[in-house]
């Protein structure tokens, strides 16, 4: 089995569709909602990657079969005075499944981010999903608290 792992080139055409065909997948899954991808987002995605400096894809490719997908957001920590980066999303294709492709994807995204100077990594995860809070947590991560009486930090949202 040969692996590899490649920063995406959105003006590259078939890592484009390799992209989307990743995160079409994982919109499908429970895991990314269940329903399909938009028209907009089908349409707009790749365009809007292309024009973002703070975004990047990693790709993972199985004998030459895209095989897996980490989008990533690079942020910033006020406590750290620092960049970080966010994998927004994390996506394993289903025949691929159980290969330890994450590992190469945090592998390689770790080395990003040490290249780019961050203080850390960062990732949510659903509650229910125990396959992926297991990966995550073999691979370093785990929920955070800045002060035990307050509890774990929780991530929410308000849709726009």
């Amino acid at each position: 089995m040969s692996i590899s792992v490649i920063t995406a080139d959105y003006h590259d055409t078939q890592q484009a569709k390799d992209v989307m065909a990743c995160l079409s997948a994982y919109a499908l899954d429970p895991m990314g909602g269940g329903a399909a991808l938009s028209e907009f987002v089908t349409g707009n995605l790749i365009p809007r990657l292309q024009q973002q400096s703070n975004v990047f894809s990693v790709l993972c490719y199985v004998d030459g079969k895209v095989a897996a997908l980490a989008n990533c957001v690079e942020g910033f920590s006020t406590f750290s005075a620092k960049p970080l980066i966010n994998f927004h999303d994390i996506v394993v294709l289903e025949p691929f499944r159980g290969q330890g492709l994450t590992q190469y994807l945090f592998e390689y995204v770790e080395k990003i981010a040490i290249e780019r100077g961050c203080c850390k990594l960062t990732l949510e995860v659903l509650e229910g999903n125990a396959v992926a809070k297991k990966s995550y947590q073999k691979n370093g991560f785990g929920s955070y608290e800045l002060d035990p009486e307050m509890g774990q930090a929780v991530f929410w949202q308000k849709k726009l």
